[in-house]
């Protein structure tokens, strides 16, 4: 009985162990988990920041482009105005 009662205990104990590692495994990849999710967040962070940035070059271009169609279109008119030589 001695025996029995001996290995029981150890059988308790190794299973303590695991029931603690167990644990521990999935607090930590729960831990993982979070952390790849912020640093996914982090990245997509950056990419809105280079969009904003991107429509914001867009519109500036768009309006340099307005400008020099309405100066060729000016331009245009004052050359078929002007009588050629």
């Amino acid at each position: 009985m001695d025996e029995f009662n001996r290995l029981v205990s150890e059988q308790m104990v190794t299973m303590e162990k695991l029931l603690f590692l167990q644990a521990e495994l999935e607090r930590c990849q729960e831990i993982e988990a979070e952390l790849l999710a912020l640093q996914e967040e982090t990245d997509l962070e950056s990419i809105q920041a280079d969009i904003q940035l991107m429509k914001k070059e867009l519109k500036e271009i768009q309006a340099i482009f307005e400008k020099q169609t309405e100066e060729v279109i000016d331009s245009y008119r004052e050359m078929n105005l002007t009588p050629s030589s």
